[in-house]
């Protein structure tokens, strides 16, 4: 049990410090599916970065890839959910213990 725990937190952890990762995950929760939507929503980040994290993204089953008719979109999956939720209360922790008045 103990190991499962401790593969569990890895997997989290490699995921939460790879920049923009949260960035383009919430992205994706606030509607932005389509690939330039979610360039457009993140200031600062390349469109080569972008395609590595979402190419990790999909390969960790965090998001998945639809194509319909040329169009490509990008939807959570429910560990993207879970891991949002996640990035959501780290924020809500860092204004509840860390806002600087």
């Amino acid at each position: 049990m103990e190991n499962k725990v401790f593969n569990g937190f890895e997997i989290v952890q490699d995921l939460i410090k790879l920049r923009w990762v949260p960035e383009i995950l919430k992205s994706i929760e606030l509607g932005n599916h389509r690939y330039s939507e979610i360039l457009k929503s993140i200031p600062y980040m390349s469109h080569t970065e972008l395609n590595r994290k979402l190419s990790v993204l999909i390969e960790k089953k965090v998001i998945d890839k639809v194509v319909e008719d040329n169009n490509i979109s990008y939807f959570l999956l429910d560990f993207g959910e879970d891991l949002v939720h996640i990035f959501n209360h780290l924020e809500d922790l860092e204004d509840k213990y860390f806002k600087i008045s």
